[in-house]
């Protein structure tokens, strides 16, 4: 398969297919990205074409001190910033990574404890922690991107990734708990976190059990 770097270079020189290629490549992970933080499945859509864009605008600054998917979901969490701050003026004196998805939203649990399967659960959890928290957590286990990708993504020092994972995987089994769930299931999922990984993304993209959008 054609590297990202070399469909790049590609598009770079004006070659479309190759950017359209490119970009195909990777709309599943940027869609699951924002449908993990925003209910309206059109909204979401809708900011996976404003990444898109502004990746097809920007491509000439691409850095190669990153890989092409670290350049994007830093460009994806740009765009979730800026829509979650044209909606809501009042965060323009918020550090909006600090707040959750829950706060910032409104955004709620799907549905009542007891009536939710465990992936359910998590992704409720997810978007009730700080939104830097979340999206740390979904790169690191739903992408299995590296700490340094991590850290360009987040705007953070390298050093500073694997605190900022142990404080998120703490919140969000807090946030479970806090959802109803029990403390042993809780624990048991951060355990085994990166299995749940594939489920999580499903749910938050609406696939359904034979695995269609």
């Amino acid at each position: 398969m054609t590297s990202d770097e070399t469909l790049l270079e590609a598009w770079r020189g004006g070659d479309s297919a190759a950017g359209e290629t490119l970009l195909r490549r990777h709309f599943e992970a940027l869609f699951g990205f924002f449908r993990g933080k925003v209910n309206d499945r059109g909204v979401a859509e809708d900011l996976v074409q404003r990444t898109l864009l502004a990746t097809f605008r920007g491509r000439a600054g691409f850095r190669s001190d990153a890989s092409f998917r670290t350049w994007l979901f830093t460009i994806a969490r740009h765009e979730l910033f800026a829509d979650l701050r044209r909606n809501r003026r009042s965060l323009e004196v918020v550090a909006i990574g600090e707040v959750s998805i829950a706060e910032l939203s409104g955004v709620g649990p799907n549905t009542v404890v007891g009536q939710v399967e465990r992936a359910r659960l998590l992704l409720d959890a997810l978007r009730r922690i700080p939104l830097d928290l979340q999206i740390a957590i979904e790169l690191t286990y739903w992408e299995g991107m590296s700490a340094s990708d991590v850290a360009t993504v987040l705007d953070i020092p390298m050093g500073t990734v694997k605190s900022r994972i142990r404080r998120a995987r703490e919140a969000l089994e807090q946030a479970m708990v806090e959802l109803g769930g029990a403390i042993a299931q809780a624990r048991d999922t951060m355990e085994n976190l990166d299995g749940w990984a594939a489920r999580v993304r499903d749910l938050a993209i609406g696939r359904d059990d034979d695995g269609r959008a």
